[in-house]
């Protein structure tokens, strides 16, 4: 139960990101522009891991969470709890948004909540896809940029390949989120996390938005609820097939230390155990 409150807290800083992305939005660019929504959304989830990660591990996306599964490091049992732990934290965390900027919100979009349009408000906490993008195109993006966020922190806390200092991997993690959100979000909203999307995509549904949050563009909303599960699961098979499985085992010292050895054809002067590193959950 304090895992999944503490999840449900890290989820809830998430409000950074959404509530960038309210003040851009509403300010109509007058008060931040692409980029200050975009640190809004890294600062969250650099804050959301060091608030986090000596409890739960700092799992934040259904996505991640998934591919720790497939990998074994995460016991299966709990994929379910802490996928409904991230989307009820993003759910509380678009309320609060909303609840901040409700007087922006109406006056940007003339008392209206609207999903279409010139003054439409629901991209403020879910992701849509740009007008003229196919829907192939917005697949091919979620699993591409999910993908790459899997390649990406798989190797900070792989013994084998050279590790991030466990304190650093907070802001490491943040940039990376920061360069995909910069470089892959001009389809349809990079949102490369199920829950970053579903959670607030249930809350406009609720808010007052209505059922167009999920009809919307030929029913959009399976593609970031189901692309960035394939993508996470082939970036972790990617790591596993092109890099993990050529790098140097790791073997005991005298000492209790660790060190890395490679493959000689001097035979060893005794029996060792070979570490089986995993990967810890960001």
């Amino acid at each position: 139960f304090t895992v999944l409150t503490v999840k449900h807290l890290a989820s809830l800083l998430q409000l950074f990101g959404c509530s960038g992305a309210a003040q851009v939005k509403t300010g109509r660019d007058m008060k931040g522009q692409f980029l200050s929504a975009n640190l809004s959304f890294a600062v969250g989830v650099m804050s959301a891991m060091y608030l986090c990660m000596g409890v739960s591990g700092a799992h934040l996306n259904p996505a991640v969470s998934l591919s720790f599964c497939v990998l074994g490091d995460l016991p299966w049992k709990k994929l379910l709890p802490y996928s409904l732990s991230q989307v009820l934290g993003a759910y509380l965390a678009s309320a609060v948004v909303f609840v901040m900027y409700y007087d922006a919100i109406m006056n940007y979009g003339g008392g209206v909540l609207t999903v279409f349009g010139p003054n439409e408000t629901a991209s403020i906490f879910a992701t849509y896809p740009t007008e003229g993008v196919s829907l192939q195109t917005n697949i091919f993006d979620q699993v591409v940029g999910t993908a790459t966020l899997l390649l990406c922190i798989l190797p900070l806390n792989d013994k084998r390949n050279r590790p991030a200092p466990e304190a650093l991997l907070p802001p490491i993690v943040a940039t990376v989120v920061l360069g995909i959100a910069m470089s892959m979000s001009s389809n349809c909203g990079g949102a490369i996390n199920p829950a970053r999307d579903l959670g607030p995509r249930l809350f406009t549904l609720t808010a007052g938005w209505g059922v167009e949050v999920f009809t919307c563009f030929d029913y959009f909303f399976w593609v970031p609820l189901v692309a960035p599960l394939v993508g996470a699961v082939l970036g972790s098979f990617f790591y596993q097939v092109f890099i993990q499985w050529h790098l140097p085992e790791l073997e005991p010292e005298n000492n209790g230390q660790t060190q890395l050895t490679e493959s000689t054809d001097e035979e060893p002067l005794e029996e060792k155990e070979v570490f089986h590193i995993k990967v810890a959950a960001l």
